[in-house]
């Protein structure tokens, strides 16, 4: 929101200066962004006069001019049609920047001819669209003063931040207000308009509205005011409109924004020789095609409020008007329109339609409701003081919605709930300054807030009116007795196990990232099954981030990219967060995703470069500290697509839970994000695996540990070659669990005396003797027991049998 100081005093008696009127407007809430001073912005620029202009030797178009300026007679050399003796102008010395062309001046030769300086036009200053001509100043200023002073733009216009819950603030009396209450400066009253009817000619409105569906517009206002003559506002409302970046078009258009700036009072005048019978407040059809006066066609949906006659939709209800109605400089007779409509249904419609004006910004925040009869009333005052005509009765269609309901007040909330005593006269003045009613009892209040207040709903929202304006600077802190202890966290299994996980993996040496869980489209592509795609957000921060990641993966791979950019060597990162499948609940995962890459280190002491056996102990750590039972894990293939194939796995518990991938990721995938390569990876999907559950346990485990000597016996078995040596080393391991300690694989071998389409597997077996040692007799049946074993799960049979 943007005013000008000249408009709020207005409003508003005062007589500090700017800085002490911005300290104000922070004390009471209001957040500004901006001042625009225009001494500032034309501080480079100045008066000047031209002496001669002399036609240019080697150019028919230009002009060799000598400018009386501060700097003294200079020669400048201009192509404008305007450019003669005797005219004041807009100088800009060698050295300044003029805004409108981007350009910083410098001495230069035009066609072999000096020009030092330039004569600007009121577009190349963005004072004004005019570029036909360089400026002409009137009423002949001294030379070489401020060009701010000679077109009297000493004005400053301050930009601010408003909220959703203030759209009173959305005009220059609800500022005013608000700074009147807050002791700064006294409010001006606001006359109240009283139009004598002068013409007996009514345009008819009637509500059109399906049943469910009146809250659309309740109430629909208007009044006839013929012969009117239109044409360029008056000054004052142009430099106050152009102040907060509006164009000046006509006075009738002028004066609804002006109103609408002012009184956050969105109206609309249509040019009622242009309307079609009479106005009419309806749904629109579907498909129902509609012009605006922005220039472009629209195609409504029947869930949009319109204005309408019977040739079709002229306005779109909170938005902006239609094209066919518009107000020219030939209009004669007009109808001016002030209603209410729903802020929910014009906020859909405007971002149906992209839409975005003045109106539509107020409407969405509701607009005050106590004030639609008498904002007819002020904009027909202003036609009828700047384009004369004869004005008709009002004519009203629906109701005007009732006020805000009251509520109890106890003005002892305020020390209750902030610390701070205030007298309860003073509170009142606050209160009814803000246009609060109120109703005193020795016990308590009854308060009423005015209908541009409808925010204000329970006693706590007067307590928070009431410190803001007294200055939240004024509080003094005050500690809130303790009740009872400060519970500590708790946390349930779920999250206890990841923060096992977080602490095992960073005890892998990986450093842990937290990355936005949002992701480029370009870079989720690469991360989701064939010919799925990542959710899509509807309103996403950035382009950047427009969608939900499918996979931790993109962002990590970008932040190892960005540290060896920055010459950073062996990167280990992490992240344990959601990754997300699709657009229910249930494809939300939680996972635990690491990478590692870039340059080894070159100290000789160092761990050799990562591989693909680096990224499983990792995987198996994480696992491990999630209380994933390793005995329970397969070794499958393949991996994800963004894996590549021949170097990546899966670890499983079956074929129906994959708990969790590793490996090299594929070059093309790190080619497409212009990435260095090799990068190795793993994920673990947390939410996949099982929470353990406690056991209650009244004794302690006895240590499973055996005081005699292990014994250990080697097997070589000839299996298919597509036979995995994990499935026989688990058959192996299950023969007899309770004497056979371990299985490890320490031999494979291809060649002679191995048939083709086979390999040879040669295992060490582990036996733990408990109470004696084994008999031969005993190791024979062992090893019978494994041989046995092995044939039944995999064929293996033994090699020399």
């Amino acid at each position: 929101m943007k005013f000008s100081v000249t408009w709020l005093r207005r409003h508003l008696e005062f007589d500090a200066d700017l800085p002490a009127l911005l300290d104000a407007m922070v004390a009471a809430g209001l957040e500004v962004e901006h001042v625009e001073d225009p001494r500032e912005r034309l501080a480079a620029f100045s008066v000047g006069r031209v002496a001669e202009a002399a036609p240019h030797p080697d150019a028919d178009r230009l002009k060799v001019c000598q400018v009386e300026t501060k700097d003294g007679t200079l020669q400048i050399v201009c192509g404008a049609p305007n450019a003669r003796a005797g005219i004041y102008v807009a100088y800009a010395p060698v050295g300044a920047y003029v805004p409108g062309i981007d350009v910083t001046l410098t001495k230069a030769k035009i066609r072999g001819v000096e020009s030092r300086g330039m004569m600007c036009s009121s577009r190349e200053l963005e004072l004004g669209d005019d570029h036909d001509g360089i400026m002409e100043l009137a009423d002949a200023p001294t030379v070489g003063a401020p060009l701010a002073d000679a077109l009297n733009l000493t004005d400053p216009v301050i930009d601010f931040e408003t909220t959703p819950n203030r759209p009173d603030w959305l005009g220059v009396r609800g500022i005013a207000r608000d700074l009147a209450a807050a002791g700064f400066g006294a409010l001006k009253p606001a006359p109240s308009p009283r139009i004598d009817v002068a013409s007996d000619v009514v345009r008819s409105v009637r509500m059109a509205l399906p049943d469910g569906a009146e809250t659309a517009c309740p109430v629909f206002t208007g009044r006839m005011v013929t012969g009117v003559k239109n044409g360029p506002s008056p000054a004052w409302i142009q430099d106050a409109l152009r102040a907060v970046g509006l164009r000046p078009i006509n006075a009738l258009v002028d004066i609804t924004n002006y109103i609408s700036m002012d009184r956050a009072r969105p109206l609309h005048v249509f040019d009622a020789d242009k309307l079609q019978d009479d106005v009419h407040v309806r749904l629109a059809t579907d498909k129902e095609g509609f012009s605006a006066l922005d220039g472009k066609d629209y195609v409504l949906e029947p869930s949009m409020c319109v204005i309408a006659d019977a040739g079709g939709a002229i306005g779109l209800g909170g938005v902006m008007g239609g094209m066919a109605s518009g107000c020219t400089e030939d209009t004669k007779n007009v109808f001016i329109e002030c209603a209410y409509f729903d802020p929910s249904r014009t906020r859909a419609t405007g971002g149906a339609t992209g839409i975005v004006s003045d109106a539509r910004y107020r409407f969405e925040r509701g607009v005050d409701t106590g004030f639609i009869e008498e904002g007819l009333d002020l904009a027909t005052e202003m036609v009828l003081e700047l384009c004369g005509g004869a004005p008709g009765p009002v004519t009203i269609a629906g109701a005007i919605p009732d006020a805000p309901p009251s509520f109890a007040f106890e003005p002892k909330d305020v020390k209750r709930l902030t610390g701070a005593d205030y007298d309860e006269d003073e509170i009142a003045r606050l209160l009814e300054a803000l246009g609060c009613e109120l109703e005193r009892t020795a016990r308590r209040w009854r308060a009423t807030p005015p209908t541009w207040r409808r925010d204000l709903t329970q006693s706590a929202d007067l307590v928070e009116e009431v410190v803001r304006l007294k200055g939240y600077d004024d509080l003094t802190p005050v500690s809130l007795p303790a009740t009872r202890p400060t519970p500590l966290p708790v946390h349930g299994p779920a999250q206890t196990r990841t923060i096992w996980v977080k602490r095992r993996l960073a005890e892998e040496g990986l450093l842990e990232c937290v990355a936005w869980s949002f992701a480029h489209e370009a870079d989720a592509a690469h991360f989701v099954d064939e010919g799925a795609e990542a959710p899509r957000l509807a309103n996403p921060i950035s382009q950047d981030l427009g969608v939900m990641r499918p996979s931790a993966l993109p962002n990590l791979i970008r932040a190892l990219q960005y540290n060896v950019d920055h010459g950073a060597r062996d990167i280990a990162l992490f992240e344990l967060g959601p990754s997300y499948r699709g657009q229910d609940a249930d494809d939300q995962e939680t996972v635990a995703v690491g990478v590692r890459g870039g340059p080894a280190s070159r100290d000789w002491a160092s761990e050799p470069a990562t591989d693909i056996y680096r990224v499983k102990a990792d995987l198996l750590a994480a696992m491990e500290a999630a209380s994933v039972n390793a005995a329970s894990l397969q070794t499958a293939t393949p991996a994800p697509r963004w894996y590549h194939p021949g170097r990546s796995g899966v670890l499983q518990q079956g074929p129906k839970r994959r708990l969790g991938y590793f490996g090299e990721l594929h070059p093309a995938v790190l080619s497409a994000l212009d990435v260095d390569g090799p990068i190795y990876a793993f994920e673990f999907i947390l939410s996949r695996a099982p929470v353990p559950k406690r056991k209650a346990t009244r004794t302690r485990p006895a240590l499973d540990a055996a005081a005699l000597l292990p014994v250990r016996r080697d097997f070589a078995f000839l299996v298919d070659e597509a036979v995995e040596a994990e499935a026989l080393l688990k058959a192996v391991q299950g023969a007899d669990k309770r004497a056979i300690a371990g299985v490890q694989l320490f031999d494979v071998y291809r060649g002679k005396g191995v048939a083709d389409g086979e390999k040879s597997l040669a295992l060490e077996v582990t036996y733990q003797p408990r109470e004696q040692t084994y008999t031969d007799e005993e190791l024979e049946a062992l090893s019978a027991q494994v041989a046995a074993a092995a044939s039944k799960a995999v064929g293996a049979r033994l090699r020399g049998a």
